[in-house]
């Protein structure tokens, strides 16, 4: 018979049944920081907003370490604390949507176009997805960056974003479609001759 192979996070489990949640945050903070960021700017669209959510979330994370019973995955529980804590951080923009042109993350944010755009090259054109990415509505978004960046299966897709599996799958049919359209509009404006 050959030996059980050791599900995911075992080694953050064990530590967690030990009581041991300093040696389990040292396990689990190099392992999801990026994951968690990723879902946070996928929703956010702000990299120093999400820098900081995932931060927040962390520290969420490392309080709530003693509560976590293993019911759902460890991976489900971080993301569904960072989907909960990004859709507050929506709602508490929609509810006062003025920006300041002067405001730092702004200003950072328009200092950063010139990078984003299409830049041409000999062989053809070179497009940013993450300037694409941002295009999209958040809900492709999401399941974009889950399914793709993170390589999670349908199913947890649909559990971590608390949406049925055909949802999921029509999403990310949808956000595919949307970024071949965008990409492949990008790419023609591209290479439109300039005018001398």
């Amino acid at each position: 018979m050959s030996p059980a192979t050791p599900t995911p996070d075992e080694d953050i489990r064990q530590c967690l049944r030990a009581q041991d949640y300093p040696a389990a945050f040292e396990l689990l903070l190099p392992r999801y920081r990026d994951k968690v960021f990723r879902l946070a700017w996928s929703m956010l669209r702000d990299e120093a907003t999400a820098e900081d959510m995932a931060q927040d979330v962390f520290v969420r994370v490392w309080r709530a370490l003693p509560s976590y019973h293993g019911e759902a995955s460890l991976s489900t529980w971080i993301y569904t604390i960072t989907r909960n804590r990004c859709l507050t951080e929506l709602k508490r923009r929609a509810s006062r949507p003025t920006i300041s042109m002067h405001d730092p993350s702004v200003e950072e944010t328009l200092d950063t176009i010139p990078a984003m755009q299409v830049a041409a090259t000999e062989a053809g054109a070179a497009l940013d997805v993450a300037a694409l990415l941002l295009e999209l509505p958040e809900k492709y978004r999401r399941v974009l960056t889950l399914f793709y960046l993170e390589q999670r299966k349908y199913e947890e897709v649909a559990e971590m974003l608390g949406l049925p599996m055909g949802t999921v799958k029509t999403f990310l049919f949808r956000a595919k479609r949307e970024l071949l359209k965008r990409a492949t509009q990008r790419t023609a404006t591209t290479l439109e001759p300039q005018p001398a």
